[in-house]
């Protein structure tokens, strides 16, 4: 019986702890802050929060924040503006026909997470992203 039980909490961590990675790189997990969070240091704020970084734990150069609900930028997957990806030879992105409020955080100090400092710059611009059937989006880059 009590086997049992610990082989059910390890099933439970387990599966708790798969469904974490999937959260952690949706895109309004990683891009998407709306509202706009008042924090000090915004850039080195969120990204320590939201524990952004490369695969192999070292800073990212670039991270934006786009200050907008996810439906609406969900709804750019409807655009009929199409431009080739950038580091996706092969997949169209969509353009969005309007300018989105975001944040672009350049890295300006540290190579290793969470030792990355950010210079905030606050910007509008096109949104380029690749959609799938299901409606999912993936942030792609940005068009000014």
């Amino acid at each position: 019986m009590i086997l049992m039980v610990v082989i059910f909490l390890l099933l439970l961590f387990w599966e708790n702890e798969s469904n974490e990675d999937i959260v952690k790189s949706t895109l309004e997990h990683l891009h998407v802050d709306y509202p706009k969070e008042d924090l000090r240091r915004y850039c080195n704020a969120m990204i320590f929060q939201r524990i952004i970084r490369e695969p192999d734990n070292s800073c990212k150069k670039e991270h934006v924040f786009i200050h907008e609900r996810p439906r609406i930028i969900n709804s750019v997957c409807n655009s009929p503006k199409t431009v080739a990806c950038q580091n996706l030879s092969t997949i169209l992105c969509f353009q969005s026909e309007i300018k989105f409020k975001m944040t672009v955080c350049q890295l300006i100090e540290g190579t290793r997470y969470p030792a990355c400092r950010y210079h905030i710059s606050p910007t509008e611009a096109f949104i380029l992203v690749t959609c799938n059937n299901m409606g999912s989006v993936n942030f792609q880059g940005y068009v000014r």
